[in-house]
């Protein structure tokens, strides 16, 4: 069996959880550069991972609380998968191989905010996964959060 490790994680997963959803929080607020908030559309948007798999993780994220899939009606399913997809053509700026697409839906499934549903969207390399997370319980990302916003802010 091959095991996936991400021991970065660590901080994320053992920190102090805030007890109002930040899905909610930060649109509520107008500080998108701070909140790594990248696009705002009606139904949904577009928030980079503050604890990225890799550099350029985005999280498309319904505006509308809820952890149920079956909730979201035609209109926010049809917008979120429009803003995947232009999420997707974005990312192309930092010259991806592959990108992995998905959600977890409830904690035991992998969902760090198990209440808010939300798209992850993490941008791939060949060779991207190697010795330094596993031995070195070190992730090397190779740009900062607040400049891969500055990058990617421009084509949304």
């Amino acid at each position: 069996m091959d095991k996936l490790w991400a021991p970065w994680r660590m901080e994320y997963i053992l920190s102090e959880k805030p007890k109002e959803c930040i899905f909610c929080k930060k649109p509520k607020q107008n500080r998108d550069r701070e909140n790594l908030i990248l696009f705002r559309g009606k139904l949904c948007f577009v928030i980079m991972n503050y604890f990225p798999y890799n550099n350029g993780h985005l999280m498309v994220v319904p505006y509308r609380h809820t952890s149920e899939l079956p909730d979201l009606n035609a209109q926010e399913r049809t917008e979120l998968f429009d803003v995947i997809a232009h999420s997707v053509s974005v990312l192309q700026v930092i010259k991806p191989h592959g990108m992995n697409i998905g959600m977890n839906l409830g904690r035991t499934a992998g969902a760090g905010i198990d209440d808010h549903l939300h798209f992850h969207i993490v941008p791939r390399w060949d060779g991207d996964t190697n010795f330094m997370p596993v031995t070195g319980h070190t992730k090397v990302i190779s740009q900062g959060l607040y400049e891969s916003w500055e990058m990617l802010k421009p084509h949304f």
